[in-house]
């Protein structure tokens, strides 16, 4: 009791200058409270985020930018702003993530920033871009025996070992030629993206699922189903099952968008909003 009796006594005068500071912290924290509920209703009312890009100060290096315009196509479609992002985006996906190669094969510069660009493009419109699920990227020389199924594989993406592992020779011909709507790397970045939105719940997430659930909908439409019978667009390997499809879909909007637009351009709609892709050509 009296050890009690004296802490009551203690002179709170002495913490009187802390008193504006507490003011201050519980302010912030109110004002990031409701940031983030606007932020919330706003990703939910105009289907997109509401900024994605906070801040951008990574960079790549004169050889890497290199890659980047002579490889990949989509960078050049990007203006000075989104190229500035699109590169601090790549430099973070390669220092965050691990590049381990297979079967003696060596890593290469140029391997991990066309595997990172692939991942960035696809997520360009996201705020979240840094795939959570995928930790290592394994790279084989050619395809490769998976125990998963006891097939050999050109890619794939294994959550529970966050694992995203590719065929580099599959790999270089699905962006090599780039509109046949076969890209390896496009189809498994896809799952990855697919699997977390069904285990996260951030906004882009939600964003996700709720376009997705939309294009089921959709795939229930009896003129879409006689659409698709007619034209036989996608190919069948895009009916195994629903992730498939999505993945399928992916590599037909961001390799043949014109023509996804042209034939079902409902569908088109819901994976650009999905993805809010905004930039030139789709």
């Amino acid at each position: 009791m009296l050890f009690l009796f004296m802490v009551l006594q203690i002179d709170t005068s002495n913490f009187e200058w802390a008193a504006p500071y507490a003011l201050s912290i519980l302010l912030i924290g109110f004002a990031f409270f409701f940031f983030r509920i606007f932020e919330n209703w706003y990703a939910d009312t105009k289907d997109k985020p509401l900024y994605t890009n906070l801040f951008v100060f990574r960079k790549l290096t004169p050889s890497q930018v290199e890659i980047l315009k002579t490889h990949f196509s989509f960078y050049g479609k990007l203006t000075i702003k989104q190229q500035k992002q699109f590169q601090h985006r790549v430099a973070t996906f390669i220092t965050e993530k691990q590049f381990v190669g297979r079967e003696e094969l060596q890593v290469t510069e140029k391997m991990k920033i066309l595997i990172a660009a692939v991942g960035v493009m696809l997520s360009f419109g996201r705020k979240n871009y840094t795939y959570s699920l995928i930790n290592t990227i394994l790279i084989f020389p050619n395809q490769f025996y998976s125990n998963s199924n006891e097939a050999f594989h050109k890619g794939e993406f294994n959550p529970k070992e966050k694992t995203l592992v590719f065929s580099w020779k599959d790999f270089e011909a699905g962006y090599a030629i780039e509109d046949d709507n076969l890209n390896l790397g496009i189809h498994e970045f896809m799952h990855a993206m697919h699997i977390e939105a069904k285990v996260s719940n951030d906004i882009d997430a939600s964003r996700f699922l709720k376009q997705f659930n939309e294009i089921l909908k959709r795939l229930n439409d009896k003129e879409l189903k006689k659409l698709l019978d007619e034209t036989r667009f996608f190919r069948d390997y895009a009916f195994t099952n629903q992730y498939e499809f999505m993945a399928v879909l992916a590599e037909y909007f961001m390799e043949s968008p014109t023509e996804l637009k042209k034939t079902f351009p409902k569908v088109y709609d819901l994976v650009q909003t999905s993805l809010n892709m905004r930039v030139a050509g789709y």
